[in-house]
């Protein structure tokens, strides 16, 4: 008899309804009829069929959310082999193994360690086996079993929004879909009815439904208005257990909304409206605003007005105003308070966008009086014309009128009116006006040839109210008399050649005329009188404004006669008849056989223009004598001898000794002897510098000075400071001395420097003896000395 090993998996109910086992057996129902057991054998998996053993369990089930302080059982694993010797270690692997979950290794007990949660793993599969204790070798092949958690109802549904947005039409249908909400349940749908979910609304009735099953909200009243309410909060509630008691639910908020259509016509909230309007308002100027009320919003309340009817139907224009909805009145044609001063008008506002579904609500428009009242304002006169044209001939007399402009008040009060020209447009003054009665007239002579139109502007004031005034402008053209002469076209200079054969042409002349002529003009040329029958020349009029000059005899003399200047009378046929005499200029040249000039007598034909070389020669050494002059004026300075800087023994002032040179700087202790400054009774007469010969030999002068005067030395201290920061101090080195002063002086020395003794060792009366320029000092000592010895 062949022997099996097999591990029985037995339930231990330790706590009711924690743990279930499912055997493989006709009990099970969900599983095939003929037993299946799974014997591991190394490293495969072989199907074995049984029949000795009548069951075999390798499936639990485990409620989920244990709160039990202890761990959770789950079953017990148990092999044929295991005598109760303790030989035996049973060993768990898989998920959660020795984690989640563990096993006795002597009983073959399983428990749980924690809370399991179904939604976060349902199923767990495990492998258990039972080995030898002492060699480690297993005694039967591994088994695998699974644990399945258990579900409970412990997750509440859970919207996909928390808070919903939708929006229906106004006035909708009852049964209308609104929006479909939805909720999720993560407990188990195969167990229960954990996972059934049941929609219904908590806030939001009458007006709203939904459907239990789908969440599908719903319209649940009709016509509902979104003039009278716009906004709708409606509350649904999702419960699971199917709706029933002890079910886990959730809310969600759908914010609803009832959007505009147009159901409302616009309303004008009275019947007549009045305006005023002055006579000098603009075109298109508005005169007032009106507007027609509409409870829809957008496009729905678009309103546009018209003018139906009335007597100013052609006076007044009315457009909308696109941000305002507002009708604004505008002026078409310009008032007149004389001729009108009231106009009654009807307006009609009708929307622009109508919904067909709502025509039975009525029409879409509505209509008001408008009465617009005219006022009367002082207006400024008016010309009987935009504009006037006139025309005067260039040679009328000074002050004769040439027309008459024409302006009225347009005003009940007809005020007079006084013209005047704006100068602005006739800076010349040419012409004039008459300010009682409008006439216009010229002040200077006209010239058509030097300006053909002139536009001036003609201003008509009130004389009661000068601001009052409008302007015209008038246009003058002068026209054209016969007052030009004609001339040449050009300046007419030929020459004939020496060779030239009689009845020769030389030169064709033209002519032109400054003057109009509607004909054309019509030119006649001749030789003046004076000429035409002495003349080497003859003329010929070609009928055609144009002339030939040709030759009369057959040979010419330069020699003898170089220039020729031949008159030419020319006429035209205007009347009165103008004529003028124009010089053609003629120079007798010599030609080649063919006619070519080759020279004449006057060098400007052949020559350019230019200085001649005489010219050109003399600006040469004119040039060349100014530069000797100045290099001998350059030179003549260089020899000049520079003048001493101290010229006068008489001249005590400070004087600097330029030598010409750079100093040496500090280590530089032969050009100057320092030690002057300080003794200047030290100084060598006959020592010189040694580094250069100087220029000038000055004799020293010495004077007296007072040894361990401190005021001396802060003043020489003082001195040189200014002296190094003088900007305009020469470069070079220089020596100023002012502890002496010079030698020969009458007075000596007047310094107060040396006068560090007491008053009474001085005597002044040799002041008076200095002349009229001491008297002043010689009384202020004088009068200090009497003092004294009072």
């Amino acid at each position: 008899m062949r022997t099996y090993h097999c591990f029985w998996l037995l339930f231990w109910a330790g706590q009711p309804h924690q743990s279930f086992l499912t055997p493989l057996s006709k009990r099970t129902s969900g599983f095939p009829e003929k037993e299946k057991v799974l014997v591991l054998s190394g490293n495969s998996r072989q199907d074995l069929h049984r029949s000795k053993r009548s069951w075999m369990w390798n499936q639990f089930f485990l409620l989920e959310e244990y709160t039990g302080t202890d761990y959770q059982y789950v079953g017990k694993l148990h092999s044929d082999q295991d005598k109760g010797d303790g030989s035996l270690k049973y060993i768990l692997s898989g998920d959660g193994a020795g984690d989640l979950f563990i096993i006795n290794e002597n009983t073959g007990d399983i428990q749980a360690t924690k809370r399991l949660d179904r939604e976060e793993k349902p199923v767990y599969i495990l492998r258990a086996q039972a080995v030898n204790r002492r060699t480690g070798r297993p005694v039967e092949p591994e088994s695998e079993f699974i644990i399945k958690i258990h579900d409970i109802n412990d997750n509440e549904p859970m919207f996909t929004k928390d808070v919903y947005n939708a929006s229906i039409p106004e006035m909708s249908d009852v049964g209308t879909f609104v929006v479909q909400v939805t909720a999720t349940d993560a407990d188990d749908p195969t167990y229960g009815n954990s996972a059934k979910v049941v929609y219904s609304i908590l806030q939001g009735q009458p007006y709203f439904s939904v459907e239990s099953e789908t969440g599908i909200i719903k319209t649940a009243l009709l016509n509902m208005d979104r003039e009278n309410r716009e906004q709708y909060q409606v509350v649904i509630q999702a419960k699971d257990m199917g709706g029933q008691m002890g079910g886990l639910s959730g809310t969600t908020t759908v914010n609803i909304t009832l959007t505009d259509v147009n159901d409302n016509p616009p309303r004008f909230p009275q019947s007549t409206y009045q305006f005023r309007a002055p006579e000098s308002t603009p075109l298109d100027s508005p005169v007032g605003r009106i507007k027609a009320n509409d409870a829809d919003v957008d496009e729905n309340a678009e309103i546009e007005y018209s003018i139906t009817e009335g007597d100013g139907y052609d006076m007044f224009g009315i457009t909308t105003d696109k941000d305002t909805q507002e009708g604004i009145i505008t002026v078409k044609k310009a008032l007149d308070f004389e001729n009108k001063n009231l106009y009654i008008l009807k307006v009609e506002a009708t929307n622009t966008h109508v919904d067909p579904r709502f025509l039975y609500l009525g029409p879409f428009k509505d209509s008001a009086t408008v009465r617009i009242q005219v006022e009367d304002v002082d207006e400024p006169p008016v010309f009987s014309r935009p504009a006037y044209i006139m025309e005067v001939k260039e040679d009328v007399p000074i002050n004769s009128v040439i027309g008459t402009v024409t302006a009225q008040d347009p005003d009940a009060a007809r005020n007079p009116v006084k013209y005047s020209v704006d100068r602005h447009t006739d800076m010349d003054r040419v012409f004039n006006i008459n300010s009682g009665n409008g006439s216009i007239f010229t002040s200077k002579p006209l010239d058509r040839e030097t300006v053909l139109w002139h536009n001036i502007t003609v201003i008509a004031a009130e004389i009661n109210n000068p601001k009052q005034s409008s302007r015209v402008p008038v246009f003058i053209k002068v026209l054209d008399v016969n007052d030009n002469a004609p001339e040449f076209a050009m300046f007419y200079e030929t020459f004939v050649c020496e060779n030239a054969k009689a009845e020769q042409l030389i030169q064709t002349l033209s002519a032109v005329d400054k003057d109009d002529s509607y004909n054309g003009h019509q030119f006649s040329f001749s030789l003046a009188p004076e000429v035409a029958s002495s003349s080497n020349f003859t003329l010929q009029d070609n009928r055609d404004n144009t002339a030939g000059i040709f030759t009369r005899k057959t040979r010419y003399n330069r020699h003898e006669m170089s220039t020729y200047f031949l008159p030419v009378v020319i006429s035209d046929n205007d009347y009165p008849i103008q004529s003028s005499t124009e010089t053609v200029t003629i120079r007798v040249c010599a030609c080649d056989h063919r006619g070519k000039m080759l020279s004449c007598n006057a060098e400007a034909l052949i020559h350019p223009t230019g200085l001649s070389t005489g010219a050109l020669i003399a600006i040469l050494l004119c040039i060349i004598i100014l530069l000797v002059t100045v290099v001998l004026f350059a030179a003549l300075r260089r020899q000049r001898k520079k003048e001493p800087l101290i010229i006068s023994k008489e001249d005590i002032r400070d004087n600097i000794v330029s030598y010409n040179d750079e100093g040496g700087g500090e280590e530089d202790t032969q050009a100057f002897d320092i030690g002057t400054l300080r003794n200047p009774e030290a100084i060598d007469d006959n020592k010189l510098r040694r580094d250069i010969v100087p220029e000038t030999l000055f004799i020293p002068r010495r004077t007296a000075t007072t040894r361990d005067n401190t005021d001396v030395r802060d003043f020489i201290n003082q001195r040189l400071k200014e002296n190094d920061t003088d900007p305009t101090a020469p470069p070079y080195d220089s020596l100023a001395t002012y502890a002496y002063e010079g030698n020969g002086s009458v007075a000596e020395s007047l310094s107060s420097l040396e006068s560090v003794t007491t008053d009474g060792d001085q005597d002044y009366d040799y002041l008076s003896d200095w002349g009229p320029r001491f008297k002043k000092l010689a009384d202020m000592y004088g009068s200090m000395d009497s003092d004294k010895d009072s």
